[in-house]
């Protein structure tokens, strides 16, 4: 009796011990069968918005945006908006410098579309949207980062504040929904590839000539050069004053030789263009 209730203790040790090899195996094949879920990028849904509804124009130094596109996909864009609503500041301030401006850039461009959804198609200007007392860009409407923000609060507090990522190249990047203004970028800002980005929306905007060009001895150029000439002249890569900046990019702006002499010695005279504040809406 005391051999057979052993032989029946140990077939009870052995059946169990199968059967956790069986669970265990079976654990292991649902684990190497079921994808790897990941988060999903934060820019992801902007990116995708951008891809469908902004367009190269004027031999690709400028873009059109589709907003009829924007607003048969406005849920999209909103729950994007309440995707940056949801990092908080504690967050934000653990990233690097880089992810930080490709986050800031992009809610600019994105609450800027948004707000001109508010109106759209009824107005013809991001300016029909402020009032005499008020600009649109002073309005206070947009959650970001614990606090009530207005699109001068993120420009100019958030990123060009104390001059914290200087980076003056962020003009050429955050866009004001007019045709005078540089292009809002057919993809989101993403941290890996902000440089790249930032270059390339220098050398588009400057290679524009309806916007910079030289003429004779002088130098014409977009009025958002004199609205922030002090960015260009707090020493990005060495420069020390808005010729220099210029200088920078020379195959851009198509400087001669002689040009680019005069620019040296600040001899050559600069005007500002008139700004073309129609919306940069596509031409239906």
């Amino acid at each position: 009796m005391q051999k057979l209730t052993k032989s029946l203790t140990k077939s009870a040790l052995v059946k169990d011990a199968a059967l956790k090899t069986i669970a265990l195996a079976s654990v292991f094949l649902l684990a190497i069968s079921t994808p790897i879920l990941q988060a999903k990028p934060l820019h992801e849904g902007w990116n995708t918005l951008l891809s469908q509804h902004v367009k190269p124009i004027n031999e690709g130094h400028s873009t059109s945006v589709d907003y009829q596109g924007f607003l048969a996909q406005r849920s999209q864009l909103s729950d994007y908006l309440k995707e940056l609503e949801q990092i908080s500041q504690s967050d934000f301030e653990q990233w690097s410098d880089t992810k930080q401006l490709a986050f800031l850039i992009n809610a600019y461009n994105a609450w800027t579309v948004d707000l001109i959804l508010t109106d759209y198609p009824n107005l013809k200007s991001i300016r029909d949207l402020g009032s005499f007392f008020r600009s649109p860009w002073a309005k206070s409407f947009i959650p970001l980062l614990g606090n009530t923000y207005s699109l001068d609060d993120i420009e100019h507090e958030l990123i060009r504040g104390d001059n914290k990522y200087q980076e003056p190249r962020i003009h050429f990047a955050v866009n004001c929904a007019s045709i005078g203004c540089p292009a809002l970028r057919e993809e989101a800002y993403e941290e890996s590839k902000l440089d790249t980005q930032l270059e390339e929306q220098t050398q588009r905007f400057l290679s524009d000539k309806s916007r910079n060009f030289i003429q004779g001895n002088r130098l014409y150029l977009s009025l958002i050069f004199k609205w922030y000439k002090g960015d260009f002249e707090k020493g990005f890569r060495g420069t020390s004053n808005l010729a220099s900046f210029l200088l920078l990019y020379p195959e851009s702006l198509k400087v001669t030789d002689n040009e680019r002499n005069t620019l040296e010695k600040t001899d050559m005279e600069i005007d500002f263009l008139d700004y073309d504040w129609q919306l940069n809406d596509v031409k239906k």
